[in-house]
């Protein structure tokens, strides 16, 4: 089964990755190809830092690709629901804090608290699949249980 993504999370992915491959992986090249020209490969620095680079650089690339290979995009501008489902972004009532927060619910290559996304396989996030206004949800954390009352949800996009 394929991992959901936002339409946005999609881009997002998509942009580094043709980052990495007509920017970054030319320019290790050049690096790479001067570095070689110092001479003994053994005793250069540079050389053997270039092609560490090289290495990270190919690594993201394969990752990247990866995620694009096996994501769904999901248009969440056109998604129906009478309850909480991927793409939802939904206010909470911390009831302990009596604080309201709001949270998008995502991929998990695209999830970022400090953001607002958060992933549809994360504790808060498998708490609400599912759940509707005026539902009450439990989160386990490690510094003990978190009570949020759903306040109101909608799909719009992020």
């Amino acid at each position: 089964m394929k991992a959901p993504i936002t339409r946005q999370g999609m881009e997002k992915i998509q942009q580094e990755l043709d980052h990495l491959i007509k920017v970054e992986r030319e320019e290790i090249k050049v690096v790479i190809a001067e570095a070689r020209e110092l001479g003994d490969l053994k005793e250069n620095a540079e050389y053997h830092s270039a092609k560490e680079r090289q290495s990270l650089i190919e690594g993201r690339i394969g990752q990247l690709q990866s995620i694009v290979a096996n994501s769904q995009v999901i248009d969440v501008g056109s998604v129906d629901s009478d309850t909480i489902v991927f793409g939802a972004t939904v206010t909470l009532l911390d009831v302990e804090k009596e604080e309201k927060v709001t949270y998008t619910i995502v991929g998990a290559e695209e999830s970022d608290k400090a953001t607002g996304k958060i992933s549809y396989t994360s504790p808060l996030g498998k708490a609400l699949i599912g759940r509707e206004e005026g539902d009450t949800v439990i989160v386990k954390a490690p510094k003990g249980d978190i009570e949020y009352e759903v306040e109101s949800f909608e799909f719009k996009d992020v």
